[in-house]
């Protein structure tokens, strides 16, 4: 099972941190961040309840803080879906929704469209995981471009998050 139970707004803290950093130091910066909250992934008041300083201080970037400030006043005032009115959108039209956020961009919601909302047929090209994973199961000497990516996954559809979950475990061969 990829999905999890967070709500979306959670979903998109986990997702925003470990945007264009090692998964290593990813679950590092999270079980420090879920500090501040007793251990948990935490809600939208919570977060705009802390200083910059504080989240700062667990290992987040200016710009990653501001980013999830802004999606947990987003998310408080209700201009961020929740779960249930996420479920009634289409793959388009949550990316469309999502990235006229700061900090969230397509892979972003990606993310949350394969690990929170369980979305079948998501192809995340651009994920350095996937083009690594991709050259690993082939056999291939340079990693594939997310252009030549994007055609290979027409074979895999509608499960191009399954196909995606392989080759992100391709990486631990």
């Amino acid at each position: 099972v990829l999905t999890d139970e967070w709500s979306p707004f959670q979903a998109l803290v986990r997702s925003v941190i470990f945007q264009q950093i090692s998964t290593h130091a990813g679950r590092a910066i999270q079980g420090r961040l879920f500090g501040l909250f007793d251990g948990s992934a935490p809600e939208p008041d919570a977060v705009l309840q802390t200083t910059p300083e504080e989240l700062r201080g667990v290992g987040l970037s200016q710009a990653k803080e501001k980013t999830i400030r802004n999606l947990a006043v987003h998310a408080a005032d209700g201009t961020l879906p929740d779960r249930a009115a996420m479920e009634k959108l289409t793959d388009e039209e949550i990316i469309k929704t999502l990235t006229i956020h700061r900090g969230i961009g397509i892979w972003t919601a990606q993310m949350l469209l394969i690990f929170n909302l369980g979305r079948p047929d998501v192809w995340p090209v651009t994920d350095l995981g996937i083009r690594r994973g991709y050259k690993i199961a082939y056999g291939l000497d340079e990693l594939p471009m997310p252009s030549e990516l994007r055609d290979i996954g027409d074979r895999w559809k509608p499960f191009r998050s399954i196909a995606s979950w392989y080759l992100w475990r391709a990486n631990d061969l």
